[in-house]
């Protein structure tokens, strides 16, 4: 038999319902950007910086340098190539240098003018350019690529779909590709491409690294931005209001609204706005700059480039969005007070700590020796006397010769009365090679005390006397 609705029932479905509608809020579908093309200064820019950071990927590991590929980070080989330099694990110093100076040019130029490498250099904005441009050029303009989206699926849109997926998957595959040829040899990886060869690491990565940038600069796009980039969630304790952001100007801009060309906004009663709506089609997230700063942009200033060509179509003064800050916006600041608060105390504490570390690391570099060595005592024999009554001590030695030519070097031995070195011929080391050398430190009896004696074992090399390294160690005398 059917119950009647009662009122209990009735109010167990409200609460239902509203929690229903409490889920669509927070989870919103997301919407498709269709970012429009534009032109201008920043666009420039932004252009200028993808070639110079492409043509610096694509072609570093093809240039040829001493017989080998220029910048090669051989994992195999454990042996870091860097145009004439050659690192080993052991100069692990310097890339920790590198990524200091990395972590504090990140905030030098975010509290400077906030996101820069978001906007110019950053991989995902440089491959979502690369991209969007691809899919401009096969798809056409945004409105072209909106309606093909929402009609039906035809044999033209198969094609045009194909063609641009296809595009996609051939440049993230070269791109995995590349990025692989930085820790195999690029001609040995093409070799094995020929026979399709690739040893299983290799396979991985070229097929993950290509894979990811499909799926970042292909299909998430923004979302990388907006939900997964870390660097969008705590930019904001890097600004302050003396920091050049991209702001919409209110108090000229509002209200907004459509007019005639060349019709003096306070004439209508209006701002210099015309709502064109352009400064949110051509930003790659999607979003309003006129709502205020947001962390979901990324300061590539498109919406700049798109505005100041309405302003000049308008005869209207360009930079209702500019680069500006909070205070010059508050106190209506020209360029020469923005500028000299730009330049405040804060900022001159990160560029004088970041051009110590850079001094350092260039001074590293340049005074890095040529010629490493690691003495290891021997712990099979601590001491043992030898012919004419000598108390021995057998060392392990590890000689890098970290130039890109074989060299011949010398050995010595000093710190008590008497010492000698066996072997003492010279020997030589491979160009960006590795030998051990195992030798023999004996002294008279009467040298030294009973227990343990410092001595210095020194290797040079025969054709640079600057090249040499004297290491410490100790000798031990029996008790």
């Amino acid at each position: 038999m059917t119950q009647p609705d009662t009122g209990a029932q009735k109010a167990s479905a409200s609460p239902s319902k509203a929690a229903g509608e409490a889920d669509d809020t927070l989870y919103a579908v997301r919407q498709k950007v269709y970012p429009r093309a534009v032109s201008g200064m920043f666009a420039t820019w932004r252009w200028t910086l993808v070639w110079v950071t492409q043509v610096i990927f694509y072609g570093l590991c093809w240039l040829p340098w001493n017989g080998r590929q220029a910048v090669l980070l051989h994992l195999v080989d454990r042996k870091f190539y860097i145009f004439d330099w050659v690192f080993w694990p052991q100069d692990v110093f310097f890339l920790a240098i590198l990524l200091i100076i990395s972590a504090y040019s990140l905030f030098f130029f975010t509290a400077v003018a906030g996101r820069l490498w978001c906007g110019y250099a950053c991989p995902q904005t440089v491959y979502t350019e690369i991209f969007t441009w691809i899919e401009e050029k096969i798809e056409g303009n945004r409105a072209q690529r909106m309606k093909l989206d929402q009609g039906p699926m035809t044999g033209r849109k198969f094609a045009l779909k194909a063609a641009k997926f296809g595009a996609w998957a051939a440049l993230a595959l070269w791109t995995g590709f590349t990025f692989v040829g930085y820790f195999t040899p690029i001609r040995e990886l093409v070799r094995e491409a020929a026979n399709f060869s690739f040893g299983p690491w290799e396979l991985f990565w070229i097929l993950f690294y290509g894979g990811f940038t499909y799926l970042f600069a292909g299909v998430m796009r923004e979302q990388v931005c907006k939900y997964m980039c870390p660097y969008a969630r705590f930019q904001g304790v890097m600004f302050d209001p003396d920091t050049l952001v991209i702001t919409y100007d209110p108090e000229r801009g509002e209200p907004r609204g459509a007019r005639k060309k060349g019709v003096d906004p306070r004439t209508v009663s209006k701002g210099d706005c015309v709502d064109c709506g352009i400064c949110v089609q051509v930003c790659p997230t999607g979003i309003d700059i006129r709502n205020g700063m947001q962390y979901e942009c990324i300061g590539c200033a498109a919406c700049i480039d798109a505005c100041d060509q309405v302003m000049e179509k308008m005869d209207y003064p360009k930079g209702l969005i500019r680069y500006t800050t909070e205070n010059a916006m508050k106190r209506h600041w020209g360029r020469k007070e923005i500028i000299g608060h730009v330049m405040r105390p804060r900022i001159m504490i990160y560029a004088g700590v970041l051009m110590a570390i850079c001094a350092a690391f260039v001074w590293g570099l340049a005074t890095r020796s040529t010629l490493r060595v690691d003495v290891i005592k021997d712990r099979s024999t601590l001491s043992r006397e030898v012919e004419g009554g000598l108390i021995a001590n057998v060392y392990n030695l590890h000689v890098m010769n970290m130039t890109e030519g074989p060299r011949r070097f010398a050995l010595s031995a000093s710190g008590l009365d008497g010492v000698r070195i066996t072997p003492m011929e010279p020997f030589e080391v491979d160009a960006a090679g590795l030998k051990s050398v195992t030798v023999e430190v004996a002294v008279p009896p009467e040298s030294g005390k009973p227990g343990s004696n410092t001595i210095y074992i020194e290797v040079k090399a025969l054709d640079d006397e600057s090249v040499r390294v004297r290491e410490k160690t100790s000798f031990l005398m029996p008790r």
